[in-house]
């Protein structure tokens, strides 16, 4: 059921700069079409309050696809009515209002992994031109099954710049892995995290899902999912919980992508701008706090030519429980969903749904790990996953936020 607006609205200056305040509102609209709706009126706000809502006297633009009041229902309890055309039912716009607690150990552990799972019978099994030399169209032999392995603990040692996204969609709350990556024009002070696009927004026809937080190193000491419950809570979100305050995905994506199978996974790639939950108690970024970020790798090599890639998420089907990290490592190979998207990448890995959005990462010129790929789709026998390679489009929706 949605949310309802009941009574005459009455929004005084004050009262909108109170709850503007209050909510630490920010509206990112993904896409370069949509920045110029989110950029504050260049003229005076005193001026142009005319309509007596307090947008304008508090600088907000006049055409924000939301109202006011919507954001203050929704910190109050609204979220819980879930309806996509209810409140925000503008696709182009995520709003992530801070809800203080809402994501306890108890929702997480409720978190549902989003199906992802591909028959393989939806992949081009007929390689383009020699299937040798040329990347796209290509899809090369089906990899053996490398089973995943736990990360050794504690994951904020191991594993720093890995965690896991929470955010609740209308099927309810779900989870996803994520990676925080540096951010060129922050150095060292990066607040950004990259992960899938269906982590993040619902793909065709369908909008941005709702309550999207990064947790880093959750459950740092890697204890079994019933210890949960007891353990302490610096163990289980070790560097706190982190809002998305912006986020983007590809526009391919979001006029592509499909609840379960492989339209549009070629381009399965989002970021997320984070803030720690209680901003005032926090002045770091997420980079300094964590003692981590992965540089993101652009320049689509040549398959063929890769050394080792390592996928890294927190698998939460069959056999697993979501809440420890596990990694496979394997020379990728070329998938082919559909001849007319980019070719992806491949690897032999046992981990389940819950790993999506999980970094692929290896080593650089440097001895440092580089982000190449996140975690899209795998089979429904779990023997192997599927990854977009990062190229022009993603780097683009990367610029949006490292701006």
């Amino acid at each position: 059921m949605s949310a309802t607006r009941t009574g005459t609205r009455r929004r005084s200056t004050l009262a909108a700069a109170a709850v503007v305040a209050a909510l630490a509102l920010t509206a990112t609209a993904c896409g370069p079409e949509d920045e110029s709706d989110a950029k504050p009126s260049e003229s005076s706000p005193a001026e142009n309050d005319k309509s007596g809502d307090g947008k304008d006297t508090v600088g907000l633009p006049e055409n924000l696809p939301f109202d006011l009041d919507d954001l203050k229902d929704w910190k109050d309890g609204a979220w819980k009515d879930w309806d996509p055309d209810g409140w925000l039912g503008d696709a182009k716009a995520f709003i992530n209002p801070i809800i203080e607690d809402l994501w306890d150990r108890e929702r997480m552990g409720d978190a549902e992994e989003p199906d992802r799972g591909i028959d393989e019978d939806e992949i081009e099994d007929e390689p383009a031109g020699d299937g040798s030399s040329e990347d796209e169209g290509v899809t090369d032999p089906t990899p053996s099954a490398v089973p995943a392995k736990q990360v050794p603990t504690s994951y904020t040692q191991s594993a720093p710049a890995h965690g896991k996204v929470f955010f609740d969609s209308p099927q309810g709350q779900m989870v996803c892995s994520a990676t925080a990556v540096k951010d060129p024009k922050n150095p060292g002070k990066s607040n950004l995290v990259a992960t899938a696009g269906h982590c993040v927004h619902g793909g065709k026809g369908k909008g941005w899902f709702r309550n999207v937080v990064f947790v880093p190193s959750y459950n740092s000491k890697g204890v079994a999912g019933p210890q949960l419950e007891t353990a302490p809570k610096a163990d289980v979100t070790p560097h706190g919980v982190w809002w998305a305050d912006k986020a983007v995905t590809t526009d391919h994506w979001r006029g592509n992508g499909a609840d379960s199978g492989g339209r549009g996974a070629a381009q399965d790639f989002a970021v997320l701008d984070v803030k720690p939950e209680k901003g005032s108690t926090n002045t770091k970024s997420l980079e300094e706090t964590i003692g981590a970020a992965v540089k993101v790798n652009f320049g689509l090599p040549k398959v063929t030519s890769m050394k080792d890639l390592t996928a890294r998420g927190y698998p939460a089907a069959k056999p697993f429980d979501g809440a420890r990290m596990f990694s496979c490592t394997d020379k990728p190979s070329r998938v082919t969903i559909d001849p007319n998207e980019p070719t992806m990448y491949r690897i032999g890995c046992t981990m389940t749904g819950g790993s999506s959005g999980g970094g692929w990462v290896s080593e650089g010129p440097d001895g440092e790990d580089e982000l190449y790929s996140v975690t899209s789709i795998g089979p429904l026998t779990a023997t192997w996953l599927a990854a977009p390679r990062l190229g022009a489009d993603a780097k683009k929706v990367f610029d949006q936020l490292a701006k």
